[in-house]
Order: structure tokens, then sequence, then C-alpha cells
């Protein structure tokens, strides 16, 4: 019978040849991904600015018209507004009610109203974020795409935990521990390569892996929120009373933007409107403050649709630690909730993983091959003479 060992390293690379190689994929698009605004600023500069006029920028209802009857059919979901008198608003759309495909997103001059031209790459990253979260599989999150990624999420953790064990008896001797001996030839350089890799990298899958299943079994998501004391929404500054309204009335957007520059918008910079269809649900906003724009610092105030009235605010100052990361659970897993040098951490992480899958084939080819040889040579012995 196999020592537990033995049945432990079978697990380890049973597990590396088929959710190994799904991660390789998750981790080259994960990386993709992490650093997705700035290539997308990048392709779209010219969009980025207009030209600053003395005239002040369009009331937010009138925006939110003048760009709609330039899209027509269309409804404007969502705005994200910077306070600078050279940015333009990026504009995002809702859902098509039939085919419930997301139109591509605009850019639009704040003081007219002019579309500017579409987000440049946007569709692009749509179909890495599909292949990332759900391998391109139809139905998306209610496909079984996002369930092979989860399980793959968990075959992660059982990568680390299963390595780790296998390694345990070498923890005394830190030069083998930490330091890959790449001298060495054939199979031994690359166990060396992939598994010191695998020591200093832990933490970081640890985190990607136990966040990104967060995405993927709301059960676990609610363990996880109610370890980091945010089991509810984050705790929040001021509530009030919604008034009743008409179920169809369509939201004051201007007493809305009015309410929150004069109240808990002051001193913020970048701010994301969502937009709802009509009064039944709040305006939210969230934000960023102009002398801290970190992810970790995010801010959110949820509006009254009808009347502009401040339902709720939830404030990074406020909040735990715990309950910022679980309110920027996706900053966690791309990292850039620790910082920038940790992100770039994060998204090396990522590009790594093809590399553990391809140094662990390389393991099992020639181990493989190993044994052959030894096999061979068994069979070639000459049997003694009685």
């Amino acid at each position: 019978m196999p020592s537990p060992r033995a049945i432990l390293f079978r697990l380890h690379w049973a597990l590396g040849l088929t959710a190994g190689l799904v991660l390789a994929v998750m981790g080259a698009t994960g990386a993709l991904l992490s650093y997705q605004e700035a290539l997308t600023d990048w392709a779209n500069g010219d969009r980025l600015v207009v030209s600053a006029r003395e005239t002040p920028p369009l009331a937010l209802s009138a925006l939110t018209k003048r760009i709609e009857e330039q899209n027509r059919g269309l409804r404007v979901a969502r705005l994200t507004i910077k306070d600078e008198p050279t940015a333009s608003v990026a504009v995002r759309f809702d859902r098509d009610a039939n085919t419930k495909v997301r139109p591509d997103s605009v850019y639009a001059d704040p003081y007219d109203g002019t579309v500017l031209g579409p987000m440049r790459g946007e569709a692009l990253f749509n179909t890495v974020l599909g292949l990332h979260r759900f391998l391109l599989i139809p139905g998306d999150s209610k496909g079984w795409g996002r369930q092979i990624t989860g399980v793959c999420a968990i075959a992660l953790i059982i990568f680390l935990a299963s390595g780790l064990v296998l390694r345990w008896p070498q923890i005394h001797r830190l030069r083998i521990w930490l330091r890959p001996n790449l001298s060495r030839p054939g199979r031994a350089r690359w166990w060396s390569l992939h598994a010191v890799a695998g020591t200093w990298l832990l933490p970081v899958y640890l985190i990607i892996a136990v966040s990104g299943l967060t995405w993927s079994y709301d059960g676990f998501k609610d363990i996880v929120n109610a370890a980091l004391g945010a089991a509810k929404p984050a705790k929040p500054m001021r509530t009030m009373k919604r008034p009743e309204a008409s179920p169809e009335a369509k939201p004051d957007l201007d007493a809305v933007w009015t309410a929150f520059r004069e109240g808990e918008g002051r001193g913020a910079n970048r701010m994301q409107i969502l937009l709802p269809e009509t009064t039944r649900q709040p305006v939210r906003i969230r934000w960023f403050l102009r002398d801290d724009d970190r992810p970790a610092a995010r801010n959110e105030a949820r509006y009254e649709a009808a009347t502009g009235t401040l339902i709720s605010t939830e404030r990074a100052a406020d909040q735990s630690l715990g309950q910022r990361a679980a309110f920027n659970m996706l900053e966690v897993h791309r990292g850039r909730f620790f910082g920038e040098g940790v992100a770039i951490l994060f998204c090396l992480a990522s590009v790594a993983m093809p590399g553990f899958a391809a140094t662990g084939i390389a393991l099992y080819v020639l181990r493989r091959r190993a044994a052959a040889r030894r096999g061979m040579r068994k069979g070639l012995t000459p049997v003694a003479a009685e």
C-alpha cells in the first residue's frame, strides 16, 4: 500500500496535469486583467482629454439625455467622472433587454455631451474576462465554467498545501528551501525551480485562490465576509428613511448630484455614478478623494433617486481593514489593495502560473522516462545460471 506521502505526491501531479492547465489559462488572463485600466487608458489617450472651457459642464440629467440621443435605444447605466477641467466622461450602457449583451462603452465631452468614440480594447478585455472567469463556456456565471474555475481555485489551495508538506523535511536547510539550484542537471534542476518558486509565491497564490473563490461560491463569500468583519454591509455613517416615490418615476439626477457635491462628495476627484432606470432603486456613487485614490480607499454613498436624499454612506476611513478588504475584494484579488508594488508581484505570480504547469509537466515526463529506463535495465539484467 502506498505511503501517505506517496499518495499526496500522486494527488499533486494528478491535479497538475488537469487543473494545472486551467490555472495556467487563468493566470495568463489574470495578469492581463490586472492592468486593464492602464492599458485601456493608453489605447484611448486621445479620447480621455477634452478642451477646457469657461462654461460649466452640463448638468447630469442633460449630459445623460444628450448621450442617449446620440445612441438611440440605449440607456446610460454608469458615468465615470473626474473632477478635472480637461477630463472626458466614461459612459457605460445598460444591457440589451433581449440579447442581454452590453453595448460598447463610449467617452463623452462633459461640456456638451458629444460622444467622442467607443472605448477601444473593451471587447478584448471582456473576452479575456470571460476566459478568466468562465473559460468562455456558454452560460457565464450560470454555466459550468464558473464551477470549473471554482474547483481549480480549490485545486490551487491543495497544490500549495501538498507542495508545502512534500518539501517540509527540508525546511531546516534554508539554502535549499529558498534558493533554486539551477546548476543541477535534468529533473533535479526543474524540481528545484518549481519547488522554490512555489515556496516564495505561496502567500500570493493563497490570497488569489481564497479571494477568487468568493465569486464561485456565494456560501464561501459569506464565510469570508464574516471572517473579515463584514457579514453585513459596512456600517453606514448615516441612515435615513427613504421617502415614498412612484415606482415608474425617473431619477432626479441633478438633485442627487447636487446633494453629493455639497455633502459627501467634498474633496472627491474620481467618481463613478451608477444610475437606476427608475426610482425603485437608489443612485449609488462611488468615489475616491483627491488626496487618497488608493483602491483600498474607495467610498460609496446611496441616494434616494426621486429626491436626492442621502440614504447611507460607507467611508473607507470609518471601516476596519477587514471591511475594506471585503468591500474591495477585486482589488485584493489583483493585489492592488496592498499597493502598487504588491500589485506587480501579483501580476508576476499570475504570469508564472503557466510556468508552473510547464515545469510540472516536464517533471512528470522526465520521471516517466526515468522509470521506463529503470524498467528496461531490469528487463535486460541476465538471469544467473542455476
